[in-house]
């Protein structure tokens, strides 16, 4: 197994609180990553040897605007490339955009902007293309992520999972398979995964809420190197026969139909998370805010 990317969920707050959110991204959500954290993860991730991407996400990274900008030039310092993951609510006008991404010119590899009808009110929203131009005006590579909806119109790039808020939001008016059918994840590669997230707490996710470790607790290299998918309590079921197995595993008792595997497997988890809880985790990823 070779890690190549590392995802560092910088925040779980957001100025937006969408239905399809993985990660229940909200303005009342706890969890943010300090200056000492993004040094000892990038410490961490040169250590390792293998990585070399460093994105930035959240939440919404760029409301800890000082502390992404001093992770982003420390990781690009180290020899990463760097990529940064933004819903662009800070592109209120072309001059704030440009004010905003200059002094990450030269630095950032890849800018990745989420518009889409779950953020906006239009699929590519103003604050997108005011971000859009001063990128190209800055020489900063940008791409626009767009999350597929009914209401879409035009080409889409991203296929709605339904786990996180979305298991909960959007699955009503759905249609739905047998819970027997899903019978392999077909979104992640949890055998050899190529890049994985860390979050504010540490946990090291493989599919977010499916955790491997803690960051924070013991050394990267020593998470990867003992990484087992084929014994981790969740990965080898699900390795096995997909989220259908995992229910039968634990003899979980499914209701008949689910909107994707992603559902299934979100419901399923939450029922195990007493039992499991020290690898479904953190409280956040499933819902539950401090406070």
């Amino acid at each position: 197994m070779k890690l190549t990317g590392l995802h560092l969920l910088l925040t779980f707050q957001c100025t937006l609180e969408c239905d399809h959110c993985f990660v229940w991204g909200s303005p009342w959500q706890t969890g943010t990553m300090g200056v000492q954290a993004i040094e000892n993860i990038l410490r961490q991730a040169q250590d390792l040897g293998t990585v070399e991407w460093i994105y930035f996400e959240g939440g919404e990274p760029f409301l800890y605007y000082p502390v992404m900008v001093r992770g982003v030039e420390q990781a690009a310092r180290l020899g990463f490339k760097v990529g940064i993951v933004t819903n662009s609510y800070w592109a209120n006008s072309l001059p704030d955009a440009r004010e905003w991404l200059r002094p990450l010119a030269g630095l950032v590899d890849d800018l990745s902007v989420s518009s889409d009808l779950y953020h906006w009110d239009e699929r590519i929203s103003r604050q997108a293309r005011y971000a859009q131009e001063a990128a190209a005006q800055l020489g900063l590579p940008l791409g626009i992520i767009s999350i597929s909806s009914p209401e879409d119109v035009g080409d889409t790039e991203g296929t709605l999972m339904y786990r996180g808020r979305a298991s909960e939001k959007l699955v009503e008016n759905i249609p739905q398979a047998p819970w027997e059918s899903f019978s392999e994840c077909p979104y992640e590669d949890l055998r050899d995964p190529g890049r994985v997230h860390v979050d504010p707490l540490g946990y090291l996710h493989v599919c977010q809420g499916i955790t491997i470790g803690n960051m924070f607790a013991r050394e990267l290299t020593h998470l990867w190197e003992a990484y087992d998918p084929e014994s981790h309590p969740v990965i080898a079921p699900l390795l096995r026969g997909g989220p259908a197995e995992l229910s039968r595993q634990y003899g979980l008792s499914p209701r008949e139909a689910y909107a994707d595997a992603c559902h299934l497997c979100y419901q399923a988890r939450l029922s195990l998370r007493e039992k499991l809880n020290e690898v479904l985790a953190p409280d956040q990823v499933y819902g539950i805010f401090d406070g």
